[in-house]
């Protein structure tokens, strides 16, 4: 039997790897460099962070239907030559204000005081979430792409292991990015940084226009291979492949099965988004340490290489079928209701924190939770192939996607307005005061979303029940 279907999961993790570089420039580039630059505070960053999740979400919603549309390969590629697009024009939001202003050059604007101030902060926020706008576009068809590509590659027993491991590329991404984008902004500017890391999107374009075909026409997998990755089907669905009846947008919002991911995903992703956007400024904040220093560096790596444990949550569900013979959807639930259980630990982050003064305690605590979430988020995508018919993957994938990125406007949009009024007003809560406070109540929320996103998940879709 071939392989090939290895060598497309890598082709999506380095796509999902991609995908979470481009999306981390602005965050290890904020503190210290363009918030300085820009006269940035943390509400204008929550406001440009959130903006990226709201076009996201809404995105998302469409995004599944487009890939449904195009087919895998030419979804894939418009979406990642969107994004690329998108990550490298932040680049000359700096220009442009400069320009706007009538600056001769970027020190002009950092001594920019009074009113001249307000126009440069205002200004290059309204250019940096035009940018955003089209990055987030185009990552919003990465995963209903990387879903259906799974659901056409993988029987249903492997696919939650597939989706480990390309979904270990947003940890992978996540954990080269404080080791390459500090020290090329730090050497050749932030600018450099979005596109140098903006361009690897097209480079990988170039390789999945040669290496995708679908299975039963690629001339890499052979017949054992193929049956293999049909199990699933009966002998005459993939003997001669059959062009399923499309679902409607509406017809796919009166399954609970939808609502069911949908919410999973609403209480859940915004967790993931939350610490990507802001660990760094919190390192920042708390620490006075800087992303572009020797241990902030460090301590964003640790961060995220503990999230590499995640590429065994992929397997769990595996494990217990094998030990169980239960169907796939409910070893899932099973395996995602014991990940639902460790950011519980996200409670004593804060706390650990103000007692003993030092980072680790937050960033290895920081780091167990998105592993686990990494987990969940392996799983909860495949459901999606559980329930639902391979030509509805990707628009019940990107319906989860607009709930998902709803859930993260709203946590980094109402972050943001926190920690400034929580810093302004030196607000007391839970036994701190000042921002420390606005990070603990977050922390908490972060905490419990995943036992509320799966109690509402069981409680809509309490055993297997398949969408014909």
């Amino acid at each position: 039997m071939t392989s090939y279907r290895w060598i497309i999961c890598a082709m999506q993790f380095l796509a999902t790897t991609v995908n979470y570089l481009d999306r981390q420039v602005l965050s290890l580039t904020f503190p210290g460099m363009i918030e300085v630059e820009f006269h940035w505070n943390d509400r204008m960053y929550g406001l440009i962070t959130s903006i990226f999740a709201i076009v996201y979400a809404v995105c998302g919603l469409f995004a599944g239907k487009f890939v449904d549309w195009m087919d895998t390969k030419r979804g894939y590629l418009w979406s990642i030559g969107i994004w690329s697009v998108g990550a490298c024009s932040h680049a000359f939001a700096g220009i442009l204000t400069e320009h706007w202003v009538g600056a001769a050059d970027k020190l002009e604007l950092i001594k920019a005081t009074g009113d001249v101030a307000v126009v440069v902060s205002t200004v290059s926020m309204y250019f940096f979430i035009a940018a955003r706008a089209i990055l987030a576009m185009g990552e919003a068809g990465n995963f209903p792409a990387a879903i259906k590509t799974t659901a056409e590659y993988f029987p249903k027993k492997d696919r939650a292991y597939a989706t480990s491991i390309f979904n270990s590329g947003s940890s992978i991404g996540a954990l080269i990015a404080p080791l390459t984008i500090p020290p090329i902004a730090k050497w050749f500017g932030w600018e450099m940084a979005f596109i140098i890391i903006g361009a690897l999107g097209f480079v990988w374009m170039g390789f999945w226009i040669f290496i995708y075909k679908k299975p039963n026409v690629n001339p890499r997998v052979n017949a054992a291979e193929l049956e293999y990755i049909h199990q699933d089907d009966t002998n005459e669905e993939h003997a001669q492949p059959q062009h399923e009846k499309q679902m409607s947008l509406l017809e796919c919002f009166r399954h609970k099965q939808t609502w069911a991911y949908a919410f999973g995903k609403f209480m859940t992703d915004g967790v993931w988004w939350f610490f990507l956007f802001w660990t760094p400024q919190y390192l920042n904040t708390h620490f006075n340490i800087l992303p572009t220093s020797g241990e902030g560096m460090l301590l964003i790596f640790v961060l995220y290489l503990i999230t590499m444990l995640s590429i065994f949550g992929g397997k769990l569900p595996t494990i217990i079928i094998n030990k169980t013979g239960l169907d796939p959807y409910a070893a899932r639930m099973r395996a995602m209701f014991i990940f639902a259980l460790f950011p519980l630990l996200g409670i004593l982050a804060q706390p650990l924190a103000g007692k003993f003064g030092t980072p680790w305690f937050p960033i290895i605590l920081i780091g167990i939770l998105g592993a686990a979430h990494q987990s969940w988020s392996a799983n909860i995508f495949s459901t999606v192939g559980d329930m639902f018919p391979k030509s509805a993957v990707a628009t019940i994938t990107g319906i989860g996607g607009l709930a998902g990125g709803c859930g993260s406007y709203l946590i980094n949009r109402g972050s943001g307005i926190l920690f400034q009024y929580a810093g302004d007003t030196n607000m007391q809560a839970l036994g701190f005061e000042g921002k420390p406070a606005g990070y603990m109540i977050i922390f908490c929320i972060c905490a419990v979303a995943y036992l509320i996103g799966w109690i509402v998940m069981k409680s809509l879709v309490p055993r297997y029940k398949p969408v014909e």
